[in-house]
């Protein structure tokens, strides 16, 4: 491999398969990109204790805002 991106195929991906403007697509690293399309080596999903972790902290408030 020659270490070299192909811009055809990530500008597909990110434009024609993500959905992303064009603007959004040139401000993404080749990392952000790479994870955005699901090849985030080492990334895992998160786990059920993480979830209830983040439901404790934020809990639901049936939709009304809290201003502080």
């Amino acid at each position: 491999m020659s270490g070299r991106l192909d811009w055809p195929a990530l500008m597909r991906a990110g434009l024609h398969g993500l959905g992303l403007r064009p603007a959004e697509f040139w401000a993404l690293t080749p990392a952000e990109l790479r994870l955005m399309l699901g090849h985030g080596a080492g990334v895992r999903p998160m786990a059920r204790d993480g979830l209830e972790a983040l439901l404790r902290a934020f809990p639901d408030t049936n939709g009304e805002m809290n201003d502080g």
